[in-house]
């Protein structure tokens, strides 16, 4: 059992050690040379905060709403696939951790759990992502399960027309069900800790499986790498007309995208460039935010992901004009180091930092985090005599 963790940096170093080579690159890696994975987080921390003086900030409050549900904090967990991959039964401790929380856990289309089985681990806090994959019988079933499992609100995922180029999972022949062969075996024998949970788990409740597709009616099998390309704009209006509940649009970078979604009438806006692990050469996320903020004015919300490692770079994202934050690569990197252990230390470490540097700027809620809170914003102010 390893001590508490103390940073994401510190997590992402862990599970290095503990996971098999070809997990932790799927966990780790991203597209083309993967320098916007790092560019993401670089950006964030390349943003200045001014601190405020002489206010009482000894009561602090994370808890704010989002699309009508009340969070506890203004973050939560973004979608991602497979993640049993990385620790057996993930997606629960995800989800408990979610509910424990209360902030949403965003259910990937490719998760390890059910959907029906994570919302009911999460009490609710939890969203659905949807891909318009291969089977148009598929999306629609699954959103009809979305619609009676009571899901408060779905993210349709648009920046994975076709598969990127991940060198990583290339050099390591990682696919999906897994290839066993001499290197994956060697790889496996020799992180003993990871392979005997998961045996373990395996001979309960066997192979880690895409569960969404396993327990779909229709028989649509999961291709990892399949064409996600019917996500278009017709498929977008008819999703608007049919689902009742907010619509998050994910994989948003271009301020025109974003008026003509806004036009349809999504109820929200998903700034993301899915961790670098699509366009190596796309904008940094936090520019993209800037400039959709910028373009549809205040009147709709925005998610944010990509690059966040600590709750200085959330509160960062808020003051530049996100209304909520997704965790992704970071909270993996928990599991990863020390299963739920790992994954609620990192939680908690992020929310405490969130409320430290919200105290450091002068504020007692998260609600009042604005641009005003921007070293620039005051720069810029400053008169000169």
């Amino acid at each position: 059992m390893f001590k508490q963790i103390y940073s994401v940096q510190e997590a992402r170093q862990r599970a290095k050690q503990r996971l098999p080579k070809m997990m932790f690159d799927f966990l780790d890696g991203a597209a083309g040379d993967e320098s916007l994975k790092d560019a993401n987080t670089n950006a964030i921390d390349a943003v200045r905060l001014m601190p405020r003086v002489l206010i009482d900030v000894a009561d602090r409050d994370l808890s704010m709403t989002i699309l009508g549900q009340k969070m506890g904090a203004p973050y939560g967990i973004a979608p991602m696939g497979m993640c049993a991959l990385t620790w057996p039964k993930a997606d629960y401790h995800m989800a408990r951790a979610a509910a424990q929380r209360q902030i949403p856990l965003c259910v990937s289309t490719a998760s390890s759990a059910s959907l029906e089985k994570i919302i009911e681990n999460a009490e609710g806090y939890a969203w659905f992502q949807l891909y318009a994959d291969q089977s148009a019988e598929f999306a629609d079933e699954i959103v009809d399960r979305a619609i009676a499992a009571k899901y408060p609100a779905l993210i349709l995922t648009v920046d994975v027309p076709i598969p990127s180029v991940r060198v990583r999972d290339l050099q390591n022949d990682f696919k999906y069900p897994l290839k066993w062969g001499l290197k994956q075996v060697w790889d496996f024998t020799t992180h003993p800790t990871w392979s005997i949970s998961t045996l373990a788990e395996c001979l309960s409740n066997g192979l880690p499986r895409t569960m969404n597709y396993s327990t779909s009616k229709n028989g649509t099998k999961f291709v990892r790498g399949a064409s996600r390309g019917r996500a278009n704009w017709t498929f977008l209006q008819t999703l608007r007309d049919r689902w009742q509940g907010p619509l998050i649009v994910k994989g948003v970078q271009c301020a025109d995208d974003a008026l003509q979604i806004k036009s349809i009438g999504a109820d929200a806006i998903y700034v993301s460039n899915h961790g670098g692990r699509q366009l190596n050469a796309a904008p940094t996320s936090i520019d993209s935010l800037s400039h959709i903020r910028n373009a549809i004015g205040n009147s709709m919300p925005l998610v944010f992901d990509g690059g966040i490692r600590n709750g200085e770079q959330v509160m960062k994202a808020l003051a530049l004009g996100a209304d909520f934050v997704m965790l992704g690569r970071s909270v993996m990197y928990g599991i990863g180091a020390n299963g739920a252990s790992g994954l609620s230390d990192i939680l908690d470490l992020i929310g405490n930092e969130a409320s430290a540097v919200m105290g450091l700027l002068g504020h007692t809620n998260v609600n009042n985090i604005a641009q005003d809170s921007l070293a620039e914003t005051h720069m810029k102010n400053t008169i000169v005599g």
